[in-house]
């Protein structure tokens, strides 16, 4: 059973920064969602085992990054220009045995316990 583990979030003002990580990856496709209180857990991003393709939700395109670095087991998310919207509970996401991008959950077979981000405005 993988394991994964996120670390990263917390406070940020409107405009900030902030990069989340997720430990014991698995080495096939990888992935972000989000939740925020009364929503549905919703995608965020996506990256190939490789790494050479990554795919956005519309509503954080260009804004955050996905990758990850296979050596060290973690995948990342780089937060930039961040607005009060994005304020939710992240979580890593991993499949058991798919090699390309999803944005599905149900395509992902292992969670992380997620890691609160909140964007003051």
């Amino acid at each position: 059973q993988v394991q994964l583990v996120e670390s990263g979030g917390g406070l940020v003002q409107a405009g900030g920064s902030l990069r989340l990580s997720c430990a014991a990856s698995t080495s096939t496709s990888m992935g972000w969602f989000r939740q925020a209180p009364g929503k549905e857990r919703e995608f965020v991003a996506t990256i190939r085992w490789s790494g050479s393709t990554r795919y956005y939700a519309d509503y954080v395109k260009g804004r955050f990054t996905i990758s990850r670095d296979n050596a060290k087991n973690t995948v990342y998310l780089q937060m930039d220009s961040l607005k009060p919207e994005d304020t939710a509970v992240y979580y890593c996401a991993g499949s058991a045995t798919r090699m390309g991008i999803t944005t599905r959950r149900d395509d992902y077979d292992y969670w992380g316990q997620g890691t609160q981000v909140t964007v003051s405005s």
